[in-house]
């Protein structure tokens, strides 16, 4: 029997009738652009994360680039940001003219080691871009506390932490906006594209709104030059399904990661570590390992898949490398080199886990 990384169909099979109803209604309504469910996802998001505004957008990535634009990021500037993520989190500040500074990571969490940040602060430094990778949140209260010392600006990003909290206080909360993804593998995902931005501030806000569509306010009247960046209105109907969900799905993703920790004890490997600082809702299961290969070429024999996030750091990519030519980062080079990333989801059942730890433990015996 096959493990992939991620069965959406499991779930899409736990919530068919709501959601087949739900798509049909939409479709009878035919109020397809920014319609009502679209407005109604809005609003719950906001007050499921505790934010003022929560605008839904195409996808992850101009969730990130129209939050930059709208926090006045632009050509010239630079953003302090983790170079061990996906690339969207650097592409958008490039989108917007800046330059992606990239800073090392925290060995244990792989978020951006906090402790490096103030180095990397120039002149031209106009903000900090966290990323809560896996879904362990990063250092918010130490993070804010720089970014408002140096009067600068502070954007999550949390395409990977839906739900993940610090002492109650969600991410994407903790900023001057935060940006999501809703790719259908995300811990909140839906059926194609989709994202958000979410802000406590009504100026934030307005502009994004604006940016998403086309620079107006008020249709044919047109005060900025925009983007067409619309959350889809059937992508919004599943999205308000499973966020009712969202709470239990990554209490599941928890059940899955520690029953991974248990059964993969005492082997020459080290598992996801929590810091206690937030809590962690585990987008991705990554483990450091020297037995990679191995590993990986037995999960294939035996049809279970698996993930390296991510191979090559983003300082190292053709598209960066030349902005700094010889930045060396050991700590995510070494991540990158001995990361791998196993099945999880909130479906996966007690004996495909332990069936994937006992094919690690032959593989490494």
């Amino acid at each position: 029997m096959t493990i992939p990384m991620v069965d959406l169909s499991a779930q899409y099979q736990a919530l068919k009738t709501e959601i087949d109803a739900g798509l049909l209604a939409a479709l009878d309504a035919t109020q397809f652009i920014l319609g009502p469910n679209v407005r109604a996802f809005e609003d719950e998001a906001a007050a499921h994360l505790g934010v003022r505004h929560a605008i839904g957008v195409a996808n992850g990535t101009d969730a990130l680039h129209l939050a930059l634009l709208a926090a006045g990021i632009k050509e010239g500037d630079e953003v302090i940001t983790s170079p061990f993520t996906f690339i969207a989190t650097a592409e958008a500040i490039r989108y917007v003219g800046a330059r992606p500074v990239f800073v090392d990571i925290d060995p244990r969490t792989f978020n951006i080691d906090v402790s490096l940040i103030e180095a990397a602060i120039t002149p031209k430094t106009r903000a900090i871009l966290p990323v809560h990778l896996f879904g362990q949140p990063a250092d918010m209260a130490a993070i804010r506390a720089l970014a408002i010392k140096h009067k600068l600006n502070l954007i999550e990003d949390c395409a990977q932490s839906f739900g993940a909290d610090i002492e109650g206080r969600m991410t994407g909360s903790m900023s001057d906006a935060g940006s999501f993804s809703f790719f259908p593998s995300k811990n909140l995902g839906c059926f194609g594209d989709g994202g958000m931005v979410t802000t406590h501030s009504d100026e934030i806000a307005e502009q994004v709104r604006m940016l998403r569509n086309h620079g107006s306010k008020v249709r044919y009247y047109h005060d900025i030059i925009g983007y067409n960046s619309r959350l889809d209105e059937m992508q919004a109907v599943i999205l308000r399904i499973k966020l009712g969900h969202i709470d239990s799905y990554n209490a599941e993703r928890r059940r899955v990661a520690h029953r991974y920790n248990a059964g993969l004890a005492g082997l020459p490997l080290t598992t996801p570590h929590e810091d206690g600082i937030g809590t962690h809702v585990f987008h991705q299961y990554t483990l450091l390992t020297e037995h990679r290969d191995s590993i990986q070429q037995a999960l294939q024999v035996e049809g279970i898949a698996s993930a390296i996030y991510y191979p090559i750091p983003l300082h190292q990519q053709n598209v960066f490398k030349a902005d700094d030519p010889g930045l060396s980062l050991p700590v995510t080079e070494d991540v990158a080199r001995r990361c791998l990333s196993l099945p999880i989801y909130p479906e996966l059942p007690d004996a495909s886990i332990d069936r994937i730890c006992d094919v690690i433990k032959r593989a490494i015996a």
